[in-house]
């Protein structure tokens, strides 16, 4: 059995998560001006993205599957690309399915250190939305307590009685 299906689904899962990667830079740019309309649209795009790769890993697991029973293997749990290199005929078979797997991880990694500074933009972005609602929302009476009276900012001085 050959390699070839895999090899073109691993490709295409790296097409597609390098995409996810530009969308993931664009949108950087689109929290950096407060573009809300477009951060909409790319949260869509990205779904799409998302749902695109998930089939393509399911395709990719099947045929990771298909491989390694047909060379008389189980895979224990989720079968991997490196179960594959494993048992692969050739040393030219195991460099491809190497290369384009490190390829392929280098591109998440680099996903994921993007998506990582988004969180953290959009987080920013929160927390000054938060500090100017409460500079822009008044502010109860201040109310201080001392032993024997009462005292805000419209109240006069008021007595109680502690034995009470």
């Amino acid at each position: 059995m050959s390699i070839d299906r895999l090899l073109t689904i691993m490709d295409k899962l790296e097409k597609m998560h390098k995409s996810l990667l530009k969308l993931s830079y664009h949108k950087t740019e689109l929290i950096k001006v407060g573009d809300m309309k477009g951060i909409d649209q790319m949260l869509k795009d990205e779904q799409a993205h998302v749902a695109a790769i998930t089939q393509l890993e399911q395709q990719r697991q099947k045929v990771v599957t298909e491989y390694l029973g047909a060379k008389g293997i189980a895979p224990s749990g989720q079968p991997t690309v490196a179960d594959v290199m494993e048992v692969a005929d050739s040393p030219e078979e195991k460099a491809q399915l190497d290369e384009v797997r490190k390829r392929l991880l280098l591109t998440i990694k680099t996903l994921k250190k993007q998506n990582d500074l988004n969180q953290k933009l959009v987080f920013q972005s929160l927390q000054f939305v938060n500090m100017t609602l409460d500079l822009l929302r008044p502010q109860p009476e201040q109310i201080n307590y001392s032993k024997t009276e009462v005292r805000g900012n419209n109240m006069s001085k008021v007595h109680f009685d502690s034995q009470a």
